[in-house]
């Protein structure tokens, strides 16, 4: 904001029309114009203060005389910053005569910095303008000064091996104007950078200048292509200080810093934004990209007389990609309608009758993003038989886990085949997850989810990626999980959702019902409740009628449950629900609400043209793929409710209808034989079949 000599200059917004205009177009405008007055000063606050006393180095922008941004960062022994009041930072030291900054130290010039506590992740930015400079070191009136969130920080260590001050034994300046492989390798393999960037300097205006800013993720998470880099753009703080200015400005000046040698990477070029671009998306964390194209650079060689250890990475950037695996998902999506083999990596006991196996990809294109939610439809060998069985199982994991794990109860043929044949090192035939039970971390309602018995499997997939997604976006949303087993061990993931429920920190409720008790269980340790869940329990521990409700369990218990939330209030439009089994779950209308859009004819002409075949279908014919079993037809299936997606056949003419919508959710072109019927008014069907 401007210098604060009248009232009127109270009202002027510690943004400028670059930073608002990002901040409109994410809709987050008018709640940080409210927080920024509070956190951007144009002072100093104490803990400001006693955070720079304390740093060992410190990251510092300016731009040249021909309008170019450039970063590098100046070092000395912790005390070599000082700020004599509120309003000057000092700094005891200089840069390095090779370094672009040398020659711009003169008074007026803005600049811009940033603090950063490797080991700790605090870091706080300051922009101001040069006031003094002497032949150690110069003086920096405060324009704005501000604290960041840790997000992206990796931890380091840090000892000088030489003197500040001192020029190290094998200091020297290389200019290029391409980017070579050797410079390319490294920025590839950079975890950390640093950003500068700028406004048009206006000595009256504290909301111009240069500002100083981090970046930061797993390594591969800056793209090299000739003399261009592609950077993602994660969930930060919002004030979208950098791409405001590159709104205004399309520059950049760019450091990397190798933490082993103290060489110094300093690069100046254009920029250019990708608001919604498909160049980033399939890169894990992304909200949107930038491109810096180089004009300039230098290797500063020895230039640092200080060195960093690593740490241990952030757990925000543990929770994005990188450009590789982002290009192994792009592949992977080519593959979603495809058989695929998958190795088992591990397997785990959760409960007396449920087995956890975890799943890797075992080809390049890697695992294919999914909603938490989805299931897993594999293919099993058959029992005295050829034909291979199909199942579909919940996928428990969350869609930014490492890995695909599904958690199978033993029941059945299938299922006891993944207890007690299936290893470790084993392969798993699978394809894409699909499903039409999913859930938003993001949705501003409180959720309510609801399980009976191995229903739980998609419940743990919701909690953890609402826990994850909500660390990564400063946004976690409220779930309060009630669930329902015969007994202790009968239960699974009870320690899993206790952890996680811990870590919310009171933004998960859990209650855990039990309807039979071991002799030494303790109420409020081993369960929450005895019983089953009932309209009184729901009153006291779900009473938000405006959440959302998600159902899954055996068909009595959603029936049951479902019921019981009509009788609540709760909207029909506000109730998930996914059974095991075929349209289990009659569902109560809400009131003017839209009805399914399309109906079954009574009789239409029916068409497989792979094989000629052309039949009159009658409604009593029923769906599909009995039509066709009942012709000498012998068509793919799996599940026949819908939900596996093996039966799925494109349609070369007419349309489909389906009285319940399949779980697999189709694409518009095809048709899931065994819960389709030929639509009233679409004329003959004729099937790819």
């Amino acid at each position: 904001m401007p210098r604060q000599t009248s009232n009127s200059n109270e009202k002027k917004s510690p943004f400028h029309e670059g930073e608002i205009a990002a901040q409109n177009r994410l809709g987050v405008a008018e709640k940080m114009e409210k927080f920024a007055r509070k956190v951007v000063r144009p002072y100093m606050p104490d803990q400001h203060r006693e955070f720079f006393a304390e740093l060992p180095i410190l990251y510092v922008g300016h731009v040249d005389e021909e309008g170019w941004p450039w970063a590098t960062a100046v070092t000395g022994k912790p005390g070599f910053l000082k700020t004599p009041s509120k309003t000057t930072l000092q700094l005891d030291t200089i840069p390095i005569q090779s370094d672009p900054l040398f020659k711009g130290l003169e008074n007026g010039r803005k600049l811009g910095f940033l603090g950063l506590e490797a080991h700790s992740r605090r870091r706080n930015r300051l922009n101001g303008f040069i006031k003094n400079v002497t032949e150690g070191g110069f003086e920096v009136s405060v324009d704005q000064s501000f604290g960041n969130c840790p997000q992206y920080i990796q931890t380091r260590n840090y000892n000088f091996v030489r003197e500040p001050g001192a020029v190290g034994s094998l200091a020297a300046r290389n200019d290029f104007l391409d980017i070579d492989e050797d410079t390319a390798a490294f920025i590839e393999g950079a975890d950390t950078f640093f950003v500068s960037s700028s406004v048009a300097s206006d000595p009256d205006d504290r909301t111009s200048g240069v500002d100083m800013s981090h970046r930061g993720g797993r390594p591969g998470f800056v793209k090299v292509e000739g003399n261009t880099l592609t950077i993602p753009d994660y969930t930060g703080n919002f004030h979208f200080n950098t791409l405001g200015n590159f709104l205004i400005n399309p520059k950049a000046g760019l450091l990397f810093i190798n933490y082993g040698t103290g060489d110094m990477l300093q690069m100046t070029g254009r920029v250019e934004i990708l608001w919604e671009d498909p160049a980033y998306e399939h890169f894990q964390g992304a909200e949107r990209a930038w491109t810096f194209t180089l004009e300039r650079g230098m290797w500063l060689k020895d230039a640092l007389p200080i060195r960093f250890e690593f740490g241990e990475m952030s757990l925000n950037s543990l929770l994005t990609g990188n450009w590789r695996e982002a290009e192994a998902q792009k592949a992977a999506d080519n593959l979603k309608n495809q058989w695929r083999n998958y190795k088992v990596v591990d397997a785990i006991e959760e409960s007396n009758s449920v087995r956890s196996i975890y799943l890797q990809a075992d080809d390049e294109a890697g695992l294919l993003s999914f909603k938490s939610g989805q299931f897993l439809t594999v293919q099993l060998p058959g029992v005295n038989s050829t034909t291979p069985l199909i199942r579909t199982y919940t996928l428990s994991s969350s869609p930014l886990d490492k890995s695909y794990r599904i958690s199978v109860k033993r029941d059945g043929v299938a299922s006891s085949f993944l207890h007690d044949e299936l290893n470790v090192g084993d392969m798993l035939i699978a394809r894409a997850p699909s499903g039409a039970f999913v859930f938003d971390p993001q949705e501003a309602k409180p959720a309510v989810l609801l399980a009976g018995g191995i229903g739980i499997t998609p419940m743990v997939s919701m909690m953890r990626d609402a826990l994850q997604d909500g660390f990564r976006n400063r946004n976690l949303r409220q779930v309060n999980l009630i669930h329902s087993a015969k007994s202790s061990g009968d239960r699974a993931f009870f320690e899993e959702i206790g952890e996680l429920t811990r870590q919310a920190g009171g933004q998960f409720a859990y209650a855990s019902l039990l309807s039979n008790i071991g002799v030494n269980e303790k109420l409020g340790v081993d369960y929450h409740a005895k019983g089953r869940v009932t309209e009184d329990f729901l009153r006291q521990l779900a009473t938000e009628t405006s959440a959302e409700y998600y159902l899954c369990g055996p068909a009595s218990f959603m029936s049951s449950l479902y019921n019981l939330l009509r009788n609540l209030g709760v909207q029909d439009r506000d109730i998930h629900a996914e059974a095991f089994g075929p349209a289990s779950l009659v569902r109560i209308p809400d009131e003017g609400q839209a009805q399914p859009s399309s109906t079954p004819a009574e009789e239409a002409l029916v068409s497989f043209s792979k094989s000629g075949v052309e039949l009159l279908w009658r409604k009593e014919d029923g769906n599909l793929l009995d039509f066709a079993e009942k012709h000498g037809l012998t068509p793919a299936y799996g599940c026949r409710n819908g939900a596996c997606g093996s039966c799925a056949v494109s349609i070369k003419s007419g349309a489909v209808s389906y009285c319940d919508p399949p779980t697999a959710g189709p694409a518009e072109d095809q048709a899931l034989l065994c819960c389709a019927k030929p639509e009233e008014g679409a004329g003959d069907l004729i099937l790819d079949l």
